[in-house]
């Protein structure tokens, strides 16, 4: 059976897909015990637990942690680089939240945990008690892990690995770089988030390039030896921009050794590169308040339970999103979206004295290649009994001469239907 369609059928049978799905056993209801509950990260994983904690029991407290007034979403950010979106479409806000789900919006940093007395401490160091504590922190990067390239040199070579002033930094770059110029993107190893980002991000710039400086080239060194969505992504590149796009893998070149943020130049194993933009994707690791508060093991990631996404240091604290270990998830919105919804009905379980329903999570994303061509790929995961950790169900990704045009309005679709899932607008 083609394996789209044996995704959709498992979809199907799964119930997932918008709303409220994410669970195995049906057991998925309105909750009816009270309490506390905090969420730190108004991203996609945090907002997404945020409403769903509502949706699923709406006698339960929720306050949400997040000191910006809105969220500036990352799906979408490539389209920005190269020009074929404005910022402001990537802005999210969070007043249907606050107003139809009545949840408690606090505009501040959460500074520290206080796990033993469970209290979310602010900058200004106020105090948030709660019962059951979602941390959704996202990444942060390594910034020892590349000679030469801190979080100075990123003021200069950005990385634009979060919306904002980078992602305007790197268009501005490009949209100034003469014709002929050369683009360098390095792209790290597994894991980090969003594994087929620099790949969109190099396609949407070769599709600026090849119309406004088309003598410019575009180089890749990837620390990888494969990537996501690998077959599609290069059978576009060669139908539509040539010797344009080249891919460098770390078989090639080897291990990226050093950034001169000044020079723009990188030296990897075996050469030296000079670039008119370069971009560098650094190494990354769970979000800053996760690491400071013990949640995190040696990988620099949080190990959880995937049955309710509870954190194997502290039952209390439920960890989603990008900090997580939730392999064999990749680290995208979608998953953090998918990883929320499992974890509001195991916090409402919980909360009733319940066992956590059996999950069963979905990740689907779209990249495009083109302004008007997208591919993308999906996964079911279930949980398996043997080893208490998640396991691939079924898979399946746009093949190389799959429809890229119909993909696009697809990806349009699942923009805009994503958003109102996240945010509830």
């Amino acid at each position: 059976m083609n394996p789209r369609r044996r995704f959709l059928r498992l979809l199907a049978a799964c119930g997932l897909g918008w709303g409220l799905g994410g669970c195995a056993s049906g057991r998925h209801r309105r909750g009816t015990g009270s309490g506390q509950v905090v969420v730190v990260g108004g991203g996609h994983g945090g907002a997404t637990a945020a409403r769903y904690l509502k949706l699923m029991n709406p006698d339960l407290t929720v306050t949400l942690i997040e000191p910006r007034d809105t969220y500036l979403s990352c799906p979408g950010s490539n389209e920005t680089v190269a020009g074929l979106k404005d910022m402001g479409t990537l802005v999210r806000s969070y007043d249907s939240l606050r107003r139809e789900l009545d949840i408690k919006k606090v505009n501040a940093q959460a500074t520290r945990l206080d796990r033993p007395r469970r209290r979310v401490v602010l900058a200004d160091g106020a105090e948030v008690p709660y019962d059951r504590l979602v941390l959704s922190p996202g990444i942060d990067f390594r910034w020892d892990a590349i000679e030469g390239y801190d979080e100075a040199a990123s003021r200069t070579v950005p990385h634009a690995w979060r919306a904002g002033p980078q992602t305007a930094m790197l268009a501005r770059q490009i949209r100034t770089m003469p014709d002929g110029g050369l683009v360098l993107i390095t792209a790290p190893a597994n894991p980090y988030r969003c594994p087929p980002g620099p790949y969109e991000r190099a396609s949407l710039i070769a599709c600026y390039l090849k119309k406004y400086k088309p003598r410019s080239k575009i180089l890749i060194l990837d620390a990888k030896t494969r990537f996501s969505k690998q077959p599609a992504f290069e059978q576009a590149w060669r139908e539509h921009y040539g010797d344009m796009l080249e891919w460098i893998s770390s078989e090639k070149q080897g291990r990226l050794e050093r950034v001169d943020a000044a020079a723009r130049t990188v030296e990897t194993e075996f050469d030296a590169f000079r670039a008119d933009v370069l971009n560098v994707i650094p190494p990354q690791k769970a979000g800053a308040l996760a690491e400071q508060s013990g949640l995190t093991d040696t990988s620099g990631w949080c190990p959880v339970d995937p049955l309710s996404f509870a954190s194997v240091y502290d039952s209390a604290i439920h960890v989603i999103g990008d900090a997580c270990q939730a392999g064999p998830m990749p680290k995208s919105a979608f998953s953090a979206n998918s990883q929320a919804k499992v974890c509001a009905a195991a916090v409402v379980a919980s909360l009733a004295g319940e066992p956590p329903p059996e999950p069963l999570l979905i990740n689907h994303c779209y990249s495009f290649v083109a302004s008007d061509e997208a591919i993308s790929i999906t996964g079911v995961y279930g949980y398996s009994r043997n080893d208490g950790q998640l396991e691939t169900r079924s898979t399946g990704e746009t093949p190389p001469g799959g429809d890229r045009k119909r993909e696009a309005i697809h990806a349009r679709a699942w923009q805009r239907s994503f958003r109102a899932d996240v945010f509830g607008y």
